[in-house]
């Protein structure tokens, strides 16, 4: 490979989420982390020097974002995911949730309801709830070992005050990426029904061989007029850190609609750091993207042969994006509070325990492959010797 995923570089004392605060979310050290959603690979160099010559220049007053950074933004997108995204579209925004929570305010009222897929991504019910809003659950549901959409479900639970459905996709943590045939019943339920989809797609780059992201407002003009989608680069480039997204709304009165609550909020100024930090992203990181996923296959593949040769009780779904692995650890046989206490203390290993992300996470733990093929090598051996005794 012509670049370094295996070399573990040490992320203590850069205020880290995963790796400095563990005492004070978990009351415990020296714990393995394999939990929030960013990896422990450096950022492309090509991204690195854009950075330095950024910073090199010494000056960070405010900015605005360049023609190419939106050019960048649709080139990539059309490439990527054949999308052909409009200038006019394009909002900048400081972040998903940022974008999510004003689509929130934009297009909906207090007390209206707001679908949301569970096991889902924990801070969309947050985020509702913390607006106002009411949740509205379509669980997903589990056949044939897969993760599914309950479509006939989502039909019944929208009610004459559903206004909105936030979309994962690719869905975290159930690691799915999505069919045409699934994402067609679900805009057209959700068209005729009058209900907005705001599709969060911050995983959409990170899919594995032999599945395509398919942005659901590229299924015809009218999935088009009837969503607002969230993009980044922040995910895919492991850059989450400096912020910045891209908020996707065809529809002029939708747009105009968001963008006045961004003002309102004055939460439209970007990052300087971040600007030039995207748009070296979107221009020449596509090569490193494409050995990342390798690797994170890689990851997955060695993940599920020693689950089957080593710990047979745990379970791991399919990996279609993401780079989150879904565990079903239901069959060691532990409730969700002592299967994390044994993960914790026993193995020092600590992932997203399954309950966070709603019903249906019960038994789950949520690991992410984003990291050095020793480190996880490690967290797995430790897994064996604190749950091993438990199956045998």
């Amino acid at each position: 490979m012509a670049y370094d995923f295996d070399t573990a570089v040490d992320r203590h004392g850069t205020s880290s989420v995963k790796w400095d605060y563990e005492e004070k979310y978990t009351g415990m050290t020296g714990l393995l982390p394999l939990w929030v959603a960013d990896m422990d690979f450096p950022a492309p160099p090509e991204i690195m020097d854009a950075i330095r010559r950024r910073v090199e220049h010494g000056i960070f007053g405010y900015v605005r974002e360049p023609d190419s950074y939106f050019q960048a933004a649709a080139a990539w997108l059309e490439r990527r995911h054949a999308w052909p995204v409009h200038r006019e579209w394009m909002v900048a925004s400081p972040g998903v949730l940022p974008g999510l929570a004003a689509a929130i305010l934009a297009f909906t009222q207090p007390g209206e309801g707001i679908v949301i897929q569970p096991p889902v991504y924990h801070p969309f019910a947050m985020r509702v709830r913390s607006n106002g809003r009411r949740v509205v659950e379509n669980p997903l549901v589990i056949r044939d070992g897969t993760w599914q959409m309950d479509l006939d479900g989502l039909e019944k639970v929208i009610d004459q005050g559903t206004r909105m459905l936030v979309l994962c996709s690719p869905h975290n943590p159930v690691a799915r990426v999505w069919d045409r045939a699934t994402l067609s019943r679900l805009e057209k339920i959700c068209r005729t029904r009058g209900v907005l989809i705001v599709s969060d797609e911050i995983h959409n780059d990170l899919v594995m061989p032999g599945f395509r992201h398919l942005p659901i407002a590229a299924l015809s003009e009218e999935s088009a007029l009837n969503t607002v989608t969230l993009v980044a680069a922040t995910k895919t480039f492991n850059i989450a850190g400096l912020g910045g997204s891209l908020t996707v709304i065809p529809d002029s009165d939708l747009r105009a609609r968001f963008e006045a609550v961004q003002h309102a909020l004055f939460s439209g100024a970007p990052n300087a750091v971040a600007v030039s930090a995207s748009e070296a992203a979107w221009r020449l990181g596509e090569p490193w993207l494409e050995e990342l996923l390798v690797y994170i296959k890689g990851n997955y593949d060695l993940l599920k042969r020693f689950l089957a040769e080593r710990l047979p009780s745990v379970r791991v779904f399919p990996l279609q994006g993401t780079y989150l692995a879904l565990l079903d650890m239901s069959g060691i046989g532990l409730a969700d509070a002592p299967l994390r206490d044994r993960l914790l203390r026993d193995a020092r290993v600590w992932m997203d325990e399954g309950p966070k992300f709603g019903r249906g996470g019960e038994g789950m733990q949520r690991l992410n492959l984003a990291c050095p093929r020793s480190v996880l090598a490690e967290a797995l051996g430790r897994m064996e010797r604190a749950l091993g005794r438990i199956t045998a």
